[in-house]
């Protein structure tokens, strides 16, 4: 039989006013359309803590059935950032020259990327992402993941704000396929690597490419 679920009052929420609410949702829209994916990174260090509280904050968002299906690796070791690079490479190299259809290339073409990911060892930080399929219970019965993947999402970007809030920057990385992650980072089978998170500060001439983001009526419908 299911455990009868327990409640407890809705204590920490804050109410605000109509004004007050109209402001912070303008401020942290300034906040946070100021963020930017980063391809040239800094080797300054993150303070341990900072990371901590990221990725608590990440761990705060909602999952399927409260399984909270992620696992987040934070790589700090030079050798294993080079490692990862040299598999990502030969993954991304295999992409670029035979994988990828050309109107996926054309896309990528403007932002100017290619197979060479020197970040991944440059940055002092990287957050490898895993979401869960399946889970084992104290009991060694394996429990289904519901929602895994839309459920990790959330957190990701949960965490990618919570990062830029803190004045950091990062770069999402998806190399295909991604299997060599769990064989680096000995993360088990039933774990699938969702993406490799890149984090740290910007380098002091770093660039970022001119773009720009649809607007309000082109993302949003009312009804």
């Amino acid at each position: 039989m299911a455990e009868k679920p327990q409640w407890e009052p809705l204590a920490d929420y804050r109410s605000y006013s109509e004004a007050e609410t109209l402001s912070r949702s303008r401020s942290f829209y300034e906040e946070i359309r100021r963020r930017r994916t980063v391809r040239e990174f800094s080797d300054r260090e993150i303070p341990e803590q900072v990371l901590e509280n990221c990725l608590l904050s990440a761990g705060t968002a909602p999952s399927g059935a409260n399984l909270q299906p992620w696992q987040f690796v934070v790589v700090r070791d030079p050798k294993v950032k080079k490692t990862i690079r040299r598999e990502a490479e030969e993954e991304e190299r295999e992409f670029y020259q035979h994988r990828a259809p050309q109107e996926w290339l054309d896309a990528l073409a403007p932002l100017g990327t290619d197979s060479d990911k020197p970040f991944l060892e440059i940055a002092p930080c990287l957050i490898v992402i895993f979401r869960r399929t399946v889970d084992v219970d104290d009991l060694g019965r394996k429990v289904k993941q519901y929602y895994s993947a839309e459920s990790v999402g959330i957190a990701t970007g949960l965490l990618i704000a919570a990062l830029h809030h803190c004045g950091l920057v990062t770069l999402t990385h998806t190399p295909s396929p991604m299997k060599f992650l769990n064989e680096i980072l000995s993360r088990p089978t039933t774990e699938r690597p969702f993406l490799i998170l890149v984090a740290g500060y910007p380098a002091e001439a770093a660039q970022v490419p001119v773009i720009t983001k649809k607007r309000l009526d082109e993302i949003a419908t009312w009804i």
